[in-house]
């Protein structure tokens, strides 16, 4: 399936405008903001001390317009002037379309770790409650030590996971231009290695720093008795 760019209106529905909104004009965005505040294009031009046809100028060509006219749009619609003008610049990955025909394949226990490769960033989820039925998810940063996840937190925070706990790890990656990517799933019980040399010898690889900072002594081990993973893949012509 192709996708093709919906430019929004605010006469179109939430999922066409959060699509749009997604495509990166400046209109767009102010178009969701808009919806989301719930104020009609003339309103924001009123606020915004400018005419509903200057306003129509300047969502469809904002690079010619005075900086400080959409310094007053971006009051107005509560948002930061570089995320009107330019979009985030921290959004979650994703944000590109998806491969013109994907296929979706299941790894193989060696292409999975090959995927994970070193160090990155991933998830580690476990349940807690009296019933265990809360899942918590924690980003971590890790290292591969073997056919094992390890990672450094602190004791008392939300990824401090006990010894023997059910947990599953997640690692994956998206390619903003092409739509590709893969997951890999790891399923098994959380260990604290307590060798000290193992450990000082962890603790001396590239990407063992806490990205969180602090003080963190807890080493976690991920004993997976599960791997799998899937990868989004070109589809091959024959």
């Amino acid at each position: 399936m192709e996708w093709t760019v919906v430019h929004a209106d605010p006469e179109r529905s939430g999922d066409e405008a959060q699509f749009s909104y997604e495509a990166g004009r400046m209109s767009d965005r102010m178009a969701l903001r808009r919806r989301q505040l719930g104020i009609s294009r003339d309103e924001l031009a009123m606020r915004a001390g400018m005419s509903t046809t200057y306003l129509r100028e300047v969502e469809s060509r904002a690079g010619d317009f005075d900086p400080e006219a959409l310094a007053r749009l971006a009051v107005v619609l509560e948002m930061p002037y570089e995320e009107l003008t330019t979009g985030r610049t921290d959004a979650p990955p994703g944000r590109g379309e998806p491969a013109r025909h994907p296929v979706l394949v299941r790894l193989s226990e060696q292409e999975c770790w090959q995927r994970l490769g070193t160090h990155g960033i991933g998830r580690i989820s476990y349940t807690v409650g009296p019933g265990r039925e809360a899942p918590v998810v924690v980003p971590v940063n890790f290292l591969v030590d073997g056919r094992s996840v390890v990672f450094r937190t602190d004791p008392a925070g939300a990824a401090g996971v006990r010894v023997g706990e059910a947990v599953a790890f997640e690692a994956d990656h998206v390619d903003e231009q092409t739509g590709l990517g893969w997951s890999v799933l790891l399923a098994g019980t959380a260990e604290h290695p307590a060798d000290r040399e193992a450990l000082e010898a962890l603790a001396r690889r590239r990407g063992t720093g806490p990205w969180a900072g602090g003080k963190r002594d807890l080493w976690v081990r991920v004993l997976p008795h599960q791997v799998s993973g899937r990868a989004i893949q070109p589809l091959r012509e024959t």
